[in-house]
């Protein structure tokens, strides 16, 4: 076993130090079988077990790709204005893409992970910046929090102050309590502050755009997932009088006895139920996962005991519910769950959590050693924007407007770019007042790195950099092929005509017919227009003008073997084939026989002209490909190609 090992580890390490050997040189460029094998495994197409054929058979035309490239960055492709337009309007696009830490997806997976694993249980006391006349009165707000925080901390009870003092009428309703949530029922912050909280402990003051929130948690339980469930709802009427309001309780009650008797749940929440979207499909509502309705609801969805169970009636400030329990779905609790994990990081991308950290990029360029602070006087910038910003005397203090206080790169950012900034950005989010300098300087600081690393997001991240290049390389690909093959070919005219002439043996009818194919983009289509040309086949045009949207007919001269479904028949005229599905896509088509031609005969240079541009294209490569070998010389190295190819 142990010899064995030895021999997988040496195997190893033979196959790592082959992919970072170079497999072929052309010119003065080469490239590593790495690269090359990256590019294989990502667009071969071939299956089989014959590997080093299909590696071979790639080889030659990753070669001649690369030849080709090399010529359009020779030339200067890459300078020209539309490429580059196109290049830098992909880049605007998928840039802040790659503005987030690629670890952080990571780690808020796992997070979001094991907190799926349980269910929280909070209480809630908000404090609005909005006064009791409407207006914003944010110096109030923050007294009355902290007069809140300190009647919490002397031990009051939290329930009772949600009670008298908090500003949501639902907090006060219920002493605080707002029932269980999971992972991502709340804005992040308010997540993070729940879930990072003690049970019977309370939170920091969390600043919303409209006030502040405090949090205290109340309980923890196994996360009990989703749930399916029927409704039947006898919603009340705004307004609606006490005799309104006990007419649809006696009918919950009576919609409830038919229920025990055995009446059929889904009857009467089409019947009955004024939740009109659940009543369109039997009462069935949609998943739900805790946290999505009101904590009165939630308490009696989850407190059915088992599948087809029924809720008496019970009323919520939307009316009458009766509830019937379909299946519960329990949470994933493996780690490694795939389509958990990519769940997760759809519900994270979504969520948008994943932006708020951008300390990762502030770290990147200072390692980077592109960042460097340089020295200045302390004083004389604090000096210097106090005079700025507030037209304070600077005291006598000496300090230019054009010192530099630190490069990134080879970018100076000097103390007018730090006021410019302070002119702009001085004052707090929240209207508190003003930022201190030591504030404003961390910002602009901030700000700067971050605009730079966006600049240089190639530098920086490796897979934007790939993907910047593959689609440049696309690009000045495209266009090296318009002007030396693409265009050339379908200008010269005297060249086509020529290899018509010289080959005309080469472009000869087949067994052929003149028919009109029809294409539809589904079989209902499909067998409506047959049945129509079935019946009146010379009145094909009008029938097609039925469908403007679904069906393309061509009417052409085809070759027997290029007419759908004809299979092993010979072709009359007034034939119709009968109609072949494609299963890739699932459009459907069929042929109509005009005339037959069921001997071989020559085609026209008219009718051959689009066989003859394509071997004229073929030529033109032919004989390019030949002349850039010749200005980049191409030599393999055989070994590594053959350890690659193992």
């Amino acid at each position: 076993m142990k010899l064995r090992s030895l021999f997988v580890v040496v195997a190893l390490l033979v196959a790592v130090s082959s992919f970072s050997q170079t497999l072929f040189t052309y010119g003065k460029k080469s490239v590593d079988a790495g690269e090359f094998l990256k590019a294989f495994n990502k667009n071969n197409t071939t299956t089989g077990n014959n590997k080093a054929k299909a590696i071979n058979e790639y080889l030659v035309q990753y070669i001649k790709s690369k030849l080709r490239m090399a010529e359009a960055y020779e030339r200067r492709y890459d300078t020209l204005t539309h490429i580059k337009m196109e290049v830098g309007n992909l880049r605007s696009q998928i840039a802040e893409n790659y503005m987030s830490d690629p670890e952080l997806i990571n780690r808020m997976t796992k997070e979001a992970f094991d907190r799926s694993l349980k269910d929280v249980r909070f209480s809630h006391i908000f404090i609005s910046f909005t006064n009791a006349a409407g207006a914003m009165d944010t110096l109030s707000a923050t007294t009355r929090k902290n007069d809140l925080l300190k009647r919490l901390a002397k031990g009051e009870d939290f329930g009772t102050l949600a009670q008298q003092l908090s500003d949501d009428a639902a907090s006060k309703a219920t002493k605080g309590d707002a029932g269980f949530i999971t992972v991502f029922t709340l804005p992040y912050e308010f997540e993070n502050a729940i879930y990072n909280t003690p049970v019977g402990k309370y939170s920091a003051a969390i600043r919303s755009k409209s006030g502040f929130h405090i949090f205290k948690k109340t309980e923890e339980r196994k996360a009990v997932g989703k749930i399916k469930a029927q409704q039947i709802l006898l919603a009340l009427q705004p307004g609606s009088d006490e005799a309104s309001k006990k007419a649809i309780a006696a009918k919950a009650d009576s919609l409830y006895k038919e229920l025990v008797k055995g009446a059929a749940f889904s009857q009467l929440a089409v019947a009955f139920s004024n939740d009109y979207i659940s009543a369109a499909n039997s009462g069935i509502m949609s998943e739900i996962g805790v946290g999505q309705y009101d904590g009165a609801f939630e308490k009696v969805l989850w407190s059915l005991p088992k599948d087809g169970a029924i809720s008496k009636p019970f009323q919520t400030a939307h009316g009458w519910h009766i509830l019937k329990r379909v299946s519960v779905k329990p949470v994933v609790a493996i780690a490694t769950d795939k389509a958990n994990q990519q769940d997760l990081q759809q519900k994270i991308m979504a969520d948008g959590r994943w932006r708020a950290s951008k300390d990762f990029i502030y770290a990147k360029i200072a390692s980077s050693g592109r960042y460097k602070k340089l020295a200045y006087s302390d004083a004389g910038l604090r000096a210097f924007a106090d005079n700025q910003l507030d037209l304070k005397s600077m005291n006598g203090i000496e300090f230019s407007s054009t010192t530099k206080l630190f490069t990134i790169g080879d970018t100076s950012y000097d103390a007018t770019s730090l006021i410019n900034y302070g002119k702009s950005f001085r004052y707090k989010n929240d209207g508190t007042g003003v930022k201190t300098l030591d504030q404003l300087t961390d910002e602009w600081t901030k700000n700067a790195m971050y605009t730079y690393y966006k600049a240089h997001l190639e530098d920086f991240n490796e897979e934007f950099n790939n993907q910047m290049k593959e689609f440049m390389d696309g690009n000045l690909f495209f266009e090296i092929m318009q002007q030396e093959v693409w265009n050339k070919a379908q200008a010269d005219s005297v060249a086509l005509a020529s290899l018509y002439n010289n080959n005309k043996k080469n472009y000869q009818w087949k067994q052929s017919a003149d028919a009109v194919i029809f294409f539809c983009s589904d079989s209902v289509t499909a067998r409506q227009l047959f049945t129509a040309i079935k019946t009146n086949p010379l009145d094909w045009k009008n029938a097609v003008a039925h469908y403007p949207e679904t069906v393309i007919a061509d009417s052409s001269r085809y070759e027997w073997e290029q007419l759908p479904n004809l299979n092993k028949s010979i072709p009359r005229p007034g034939m119709i084939t009968t109609p072949l599905v494609n299963r890739n896509d699932n459009t459907v088509s069929f042929a109509y026989i005009i005339a037959t031609y069921p001997h071989p005969m020559q085609r026209s240079y008219a009718e051959a002209k689009g066989l003859v541009i394509n071997d004229y294209q073929a030529l033109l490569e032919k004989n390019w490909d030949e002349a850039l070998s010749k200005k980049y010389p191409v030599v393999v190295d055989k070994k590594v190609l053959a350890a690659i190819s193992k």
